[in-house]
């Protein structure tokens, strides 16, 4: 429950939270309609998985590297920590929609995987705890996975939905305190990492 949980919270802030690709989501519903934006907000699901398989093979060549792993979740936990105060800074005009020519499910991808936050998140937060969730209980690591991206993709998909229903919700006291509670999540999450990183460098000193 507790890995299913965490990635829950991760997916519901990464698909929540002001970014380019929500601002793409955004951009493709108000100009092509709701199943436009929805197609945008599958992209992860295509180009994630490179990106997941990667990172999961990095940690699993650190595993017993206590020093780097205390680094890794050292910069996770303030990845997480920098995640949590910009959605406590979200508020109804967080968004700026790019401009340009419409563009596709493929421009959805390109800007899935030229974003930083993805690639930081797997090789500092998600793949430890794949890796973790998978050596208790193969489970734990399916739920993580399955919650995360259910959230991420599905919150997305709402959220374009209602856009394009003419739902003003991107600009209501709801969207703000939905944001500001998933800050909340995050800066825990943040404290157990640097928990874990802390407590990895001072095996690695033989403290």
């Amino acid at each position: 429950m507790s890995a299913t949980l965490s990635g829950a919270v991760f997916g519901l802030a990464a698909g929540l939270l002001p970014g380019p690709l929500l601002a793409l989501v955004l951009q493709q519903t108000l100009r092509h309609g709701a199943s436009e934006g929805c197609k945008v907000a599958a992209a992860p699901l295509l180009t994630d998985l490179p990106i997941v398989v990667v990172a999961l093979f990095t940690v699993n060549r650190l595993a017993g590297a206590d020093g780097a792993l205390g680094v890794m979740s050292l910069v996770g936990a303030g990845f997480l920590a920098y995640l949590a105060y910009e959605s406590h800074a979200t508020g109804p005009a967080a968004f700026a929609l790019p401009g340009g020519p419409p563009r596709s499910l493929q421009k959805g991808a390109v800007f899935n995987l030229l974003n930083p936050h993805p690639h930081l998140f797997w090789f500092t937060v998600g793949a430890p705890i794949v890796r973790q969730g998978w050596a208790t209980n193969p489970m734990h690591a399916t739920g993580f996975l399955v919650a995360m991206y259910g959230c991420l993709v599905g919150s997305k998909m709402l959220l374009a939905l209602l856009v394009g229903r003419g739902g003003a919700v991107l600009t209501s006291r709801f969207y703000v305190l939905v944001a500001r509670a998933l800050g909340f999540a995050l800066l825990v999450f943040s404290l157990l990492l640097l928990q874990d990183g802390l407590r990895y460098l001072g095996m690695a000193n033989g403290l």
